[in-house]
């Protein structure tokens, strides 16, 4: 969303379009958003989304009259609940202006700390899984860097904002990647696989490493492990099958779509795994 919106925020700049900004300065209870969260706003188009709903969908059309007509900045508390055409049952305070400058040169900033602090995921293997993963995987909050020794594997479409290594030089990555990273690999060989994989477990400090294949294949790397001496706590970490929930399909799409809940729940958000999600989809 972060790339996506900063892209929105440089061609509107661009092309001088008066850009307003809607945002959640507080939130109470059941929220479809927390407080901090902002959309951008002109005329004709929008970027990012403070949740949806109506919520969301009159904060737009209060947006533009403010585009319109100029005026001072707005402060609306809303309670999601009875006539608000949402039932989520929390309170927001939406605050509604038209940046100046320096105020879009400070969204812009505030856009790019956000880039530089998101945890980074390593993406081994550019095949028809390897390119499904990357498009789901893209808009999340993470930096992905994909890797592949295959230039044309990539696709002639990659994701905004993914970092591309066509050289195969898997070893820099891992080196260079800070603690806390995360890994996903399915290259082409299994023997890559497993080297790759042996030397993030040797690591220790990434937040996710996960290796695509069966229990079968599982079972071997970890005999392989062993051999070379790696702890079993650290083996352990391992997810192997990876996005394994009972779902017997093995479509590249179907596949990404599994692993990408994964990484949400074990990579981004791994202390909240198994819990539930605050607030609610209300998207319009």
């Amino acid at each position: 969303m972060g790339m996506q919106m900063r892209a929105d925020l440089v061609r509107w700049r661009m092309s001088g379009q008066p850009i307003a900004r809607i945002s959640v300065s507080d939130a109470r209870g059941s929220t479809p958003r927390e407080a901090g969260t902002f959309m951008l706003v002109t005329l004709t188009e929008q970027s990012g989304t403070i949740g949806g709903g109506d919520l969301e969908w009159n904060a737009i059309h209060q947006a533009r009259r403010l585009l319109e007509h100029g005026g001072d900045a707005l402060v609306q508390r809303i309670s999601l609940g009875g006539n608000s055409g949402q039932c989520c049952g929390g309170e927001v305070w939406l605050n509604l202006d038209l940046p100046p400058a320096d105020g879009l040169d400070a969204i812009m900033e505030q856009l790019d700390r956000q880039r530089r602090t998101q945890p980074l995921l390593l993406l081994f293997g550019a095949g028809h899984v390897g390119r499904a993963l990357a498009h789901v995987l893209a808009p999340l909050p993470l930096r992905l860097a994909w890797c592949d020794s295959r230039p044309h594997e990539f696709g002639s479409t990659i994701p905004q904002g993914v970092e591309v290594h066509d050289d195969g030089a898997w070893e820099r990555l891992v080196a260079s990647a800070p603690a806390g990273s995360g890994a996903l690999v399915l290259t082409q060989s299994h023997a890559l696989d497993s080297v790759i994989v042996a030397s993030i477990l040797e690591r220790g400090d990434f937040r996710y490493v996960g290796l695509i294949g069966s229990h079968t294949k599982r079972r071997r790397f970890e005999a392989g492990f062993r051999q070379i001496g790696l702890p079993e706590d650290r083996i352990a970490a391992l997810v192997c099958p990876i996005g394994d929930r009972g779902v017997r399909d093995k479509r590249p799409a179907v596949i990404a779509a599994l692993v990408a809940a994964e990484i949400v729940t074990r990579f981004l958000h791994p202390v909240q795994a198994g819990g539930h999600v605050n607030g609610d989809d209300t998207s319009p």
